[in-house]
Order: C-alpha cells, then structure tokens, then sequence
C-alpha cells in the first residue's frame, strides 16, 4: 500500500506555491506545516533555502526533505548532500515532484 505524506511546502513564489499546493493535493498529498513528514524546500526560499534547511537540521528536525533548483553547481549538491536531502532540477518535469515523495514515503522494505 502506497503512503500518502504530510508536506510542507517552503516556496518563495506565490504563484509556484500555488500551483504545488493544487497539484499536489489533487495527487492526495496532504499539504500542512504542522509537523510534515516531507519538507520540500526552493532553493531561492528566505534567499538561501538551503540555509533555513540547515538551521531546522541544526534545530532536530529530521523530517525528509526535497530541494528544488535551477542549473545547481556542486557547492549546492553538496550542501543538499550534506543535508540528506533529495535534490530535484527545475525546470520540473511532469510528475517528479510526485514521484520522488511516493519513493521517498514508501521505501523499499527488504526482509
């Protein structure tokens, strides 16, 4: 049985939050910043997304994230890395965004 994650969504541009928001909700996520399971982070988020995923790192917060960027170099791979976070290029294709939260909610459980 596939899970269906809590998300939260920390996206800069009204009309991409937008957009997600919808999109995802009719996929039947659950968008709440209440305790999320999955943290899906713009890079351009508060000027320095991977900053403010950083510091919630710093804080305790282990929920899975998501990074989503445009043409990342390897400085930023390596912060998302280092963050043990999943990285996601924009411009987004189709259903990636989807993709990646069922694999990443429901992983493979080998016996």
């Amino acid at each position: 049985m596939v899970e269906i994650c809590t998300i939260q969504l920390l996206v800069k541009d009204p009309s991409v939050l937008a957009a997600l928001q919808f999109s995802l909700s009719i996929e039947g996520f659950q968008i709440d910043d209440c305790a999320p399971q999955v943290l899906l982070i713009d890079e351009g988020y508060g000027g320095d997304g991977l900053k403010v995923l950083e510091e919630m790192r710093a804080r305790g917060n282990r929920a899975l994230a998501i990074v989503t960027a445009t043409h990342p170099n390897l400085q930023l791979r390596n912060r998302v890395a280092g963050c043990d976070a999943v990285l996601i290029e924009k411009p987004l294709m189709g259903d990636e965004i989807s993709r990646t939260l069922i694999a990443i909610c429901n992983p493979l459980k080998v016996a």
